[in-house]
């Protein structure tokens, strides 16, 4: 359907799939709607001084980075499929898109939700034609009025999702091409972010480990010169998060 370029594409494939569960019984309909949740047990119950206790700096550190690389990963692969990114490599209003998603983080803790950071399925709504933030905010007002069909929602078998989410990595792998294959310092890293995000398990510990691969093959092989500072900065940062921490 997305190559024949049919609207919707990813939304039918997930409805028919959901359809098909509910006919064959192997999900129960649960009602349309229903009242949200209260969220006073969760809001605003935050523990200020615990943060500051020496056995959190891990656990600190740990969001910290999974949340930053989360967010850059997810941010320069979006932004490469939407023809975002300039010719010199950087992602015009990076600090801003960044700030948004930092202030969400936030703003979902003080809520006491898991950490809201950005997701890579953003890359289904690029490829239907979003390029500016009304997408966004488009798809926010639908999650918000979403809360009051839980039920419908929670109906959703996990597989139903399964089509959409490997369309993702389909469109992920395009700017694949954009890689310099011939030289295996270049490559080398880029393969040891792609084989160790999935066996991770995460897509922060795949791109620290990706830049610390990088920053040894080009000091093993010379070329000292083609890593930068930050480059030098960030390397040490995550060898001693994952040695350390």
């Amino acid at each position: 359907m997305v190559y024949k370029k049919v609207p919707g594409a990813v939304t039918i494939g997930i409805l028919v799939i959901t359809v098909i569960s509910l006919l064959t019984g192997h999900t129960q309909f649960a009602g349309i709607m229903s009242a949200p949740p209260s969220i006073t047990p969760t809001l605003m119950e935050l523990d200020i001084a615990g943060a500051f206790d020496v056995g959190m700096i891990s656990v600190i550190f740990a969001f910290l980075f999974v949340d930053l690389f989360d967010t850059t990963g997810s941010l320069v692969g979006i932004a490469n499929k939407a023809g975002l990114i300039d010719k010199d490599g950087n992602i015009p209003n990076m600090d801003k898109a960044l700030l948004a998603d930092s202030t969400a983080t936030v703003a979902g803790a003080m809520l006491g939700t898991s950490s809201t950071t950005s997701y890579i399925e953003s890359a289904s709504g690029v490829a239907s034609g979003g390029r500016t933030g009304l997408m966004a905010v488009t798809v926010g007002v639908l999650f918000v009025l979403s809360i009051f069909f839980a039920p419908l929602a929670g109906m959703i078998p996990a597989y139903a999702t399964a089509g959409a989410i490997f369309y993702v990595s389909v469109l992920m792998l395009f700017t694949l091409k954009e890689i310099n294959w011939e030289d295996l310092t270049e490559a080398a890293p880029v393969a040891v972010v792609l084989l160790l995000t999935p066996l991770t398990y995460s897509i922060a510990d795949g791109i620290a480990l990706g830049f610390i691969t990088f920053t040894a093959v080009k000091l093993m092989t010379g070329k000292f010169s083609e890593i930068t500072i930050p480059v030098w900065v960030l390397t040490v940062i995550l060898l001693t998060k994952l040695v350390v921490l």
